[in-house]
């Protein structure tokens, strides 16, 4: 089995900074065709330079809650490299809940853009895989990873928005597993904690406190960059994980075994 993804098409979302970013990059570096998805554009041309026509990173900028503008991104990644082998849906939202105010929208707002925005993508670009399928009777056809959290199952009260979209997530990923499995697509997510996202680098930033308390309840003592998270990625992406589909792959350096960390942070 190999965990090459040479020559593989992919789109990432959530690509303009933190775990996305480094996903977006390590695949570009490792011979991937790559379009970069994000709202901000601005941050993308910062972090990708003047990308032209050329070359096997691209990126496209516009608001995936809209359903005109996934399909204008399967569109321009289509246009630019003819095929589509790989989704990861990196891009996620952390924000806190009141969970007493009745008037507080966080777990609507981050259903929306954690749980719907991928649902919605996953969608079309399986409809792109199993079109390209046609002319590729035996073998994987396309392999879709969602990023996830350990939220999902230890959460705080701050967090419950996050946590019921994360859980939600999860079980997306199962579903649309059995969903697509005879079509020959791979549905996949890695959830994580303790990893310096671009939400987490902000949060201890404000918190200070809260990076030493994440650290003496992580087991391999410390909080781990986003390019640790990559290699996860890349092997559920690569033909090296061919018969897994519909896991959820928790990459926390072990904090889920333990007791919830009290910091609201992940």
């Amino acid at each position: 089995m190999s965990f090459s993804i040479s020559g593989k098409t992919a789109i990432v979302t959530g690509a303009a900074n933190g775990i996305g970013l480094a996903i977006a990059r390590s695949f570009a570096d490792k011979g991937a065709n790559v379009m970069c998805a994000d709202m901000d554009e601005k941050k993308l041309k910062e972090e990708l330079g003047d990308v032209r026509d050329e070359g096997n990173i691209r990126f496209f900028a516009g608001d995936l809650r809209q359903r005109l503008t996934i399909a204008n991104l399967v569109s321009a990644t289509i246009d630019a490299f003819e095929q589509v082998d790989i989704l990861v849906n990196a891009s996620r939202q952390v924000m806190p809940t009141e969970a007493l105010n009745v008037e507080d929208q966080s777990v609507e707002l981050l259903l929306e853009q954690n749980l719907m925005t991928s649902l919605r993508l996953s969608q079309q670009v399986a409809k792109r895989m199993m079109k390209q399928a046609e002319d590729q009777p035996n073998g994987a056809v396309g392999s879709i990873i969602n990023l996830s959290s350990t939220a999902a199952s230890h959460t705080q009260s701050e967090l419950m928005g996050y946590s019921i979209a994360s859980a939600a997530l999860n079980q997306m990923t199962r579903s649309m597993a059995l969903a697509l499995a005879p079509h020959r697509i791979r549905v996949n997510a890695v959830a994580f904690g303790s990893v310096m996202s671009a939400s987490l680098k902000a949060s201890v930033a404000e918190n200070r406190e809260w990076r030493d308390d994440i650290r003496s309840h992580t087991p391999l003592g410390r909080i781990a960059s986003p390019g640790e998270l990559v290699e996860a990625v890349q092997f559920l992406a690569a033909e090296s994980s061919s018969f897994i589909t519909g896991e959820v792959m928790v990459v926390d350096g072990g904090r889920s075994l333990l007791d919830a960390v009290s910091a609201p942070a992940h």
